[in-house]
């Protein structure tokens, strides 16, 4: 299918390996960065087509956010683990349910821009978890600032974005989708509030400390299908 991720915030906490780990599925391990194990939360709006470009108005436009990691597989080969990912449609979570076999939520959520370049700009996240259990809620508002160069993305930045696998599980069959699409225009920015319970819902330990921000006006994708790996 064809998608556009736009709007979208990375707000990134490190881990030890061993809290992340055990949350993870018998074949996948962590991706490190620095002997640290990455959880991120990322908020975005979100648009929908499919191949041919066809737009479902039950589906095609909605608030996401989604709870991930990275790791490896037995064969080395790294990608994204979602723990969860709430989106404001109820028919895109059944799709993705049944489709891609991913934990979605429907939730309701918003997403708001404001500011421009003189004043500063500013984004407001906020979702509360409808269906289905357990309940929990995310509240997030960050400042914007300047655009990363792409001779200025430093490792960290390129582990944490540059990420074009995502992977699932269903019994013991693991399979994997990709994602294709251009490198991600980066802005740093800033978290003025961040009250989220969704990395708690998901089995992860209260986060410590600010989180790591980064902000990309956004960038449109290709999905392939799920494929089966081992």
């Amino acid at each position: 299918m064809r998608q556009r991720w736009d709007r979208l915030t990375f707000l990134h906490w490190s881990f030890e390996p061993s809290e992340v780990a055990r949350l993870l599925p018998d074949g996948l391990e962590p991706d490190l960065f620095d002997g640290r194990a990455w959880v991120g939360l990322v908020p975005f709006f979100m648009h929908v087509a499919t191949a041919g470009g066809h737009m479902l108005p039950w589906v095609s436009r909605f608030a996401e956010t989604n709870v991930r990691t990275y790791v490896r597989n037995a064969d080395g080969v790294t990608g994204i683990w979602f723990f969860s990912l709430d989106a404001a449609r109820l028919g895109a979570v059944a799709v993705a349910r049944s489709t891609y076999r991913l934990p979605y939520f429907w939730s309701s959520m918003d997403v708001e821009i404001s500011g421009d370049q003189a004043s500063g700009r500013e984004i407001f996240y906020r979702c509360h978890r409808r269906l289905p259990d357990p309940p929990a809620s995310s509240v997030t508002r960050i400042t914007i600032g300047e655009r990363i160069s792409a001779d200025e993305v430093d490792e960290r930045e390129h582990f944490l974005t540059a990420r074009w696998i995502l992977f699932s599980v269903v019994g013991s069959r693991h399979r994997l989708a990709r994602a294709f699409h251009e490198p991600w225009p980066l802005y740093r920015a800033e978290a003025t509030t961040v009250n989220d319970g969704l990395l708690v819902a998901a089995g992860l330990p209260a986060s410590a400390g600010a989180p790591l921000v980064h902000y990309s006006p956004g960038v449109d994708v290709a999905i392939g299908r799920p494929e089966r790996c081992r």
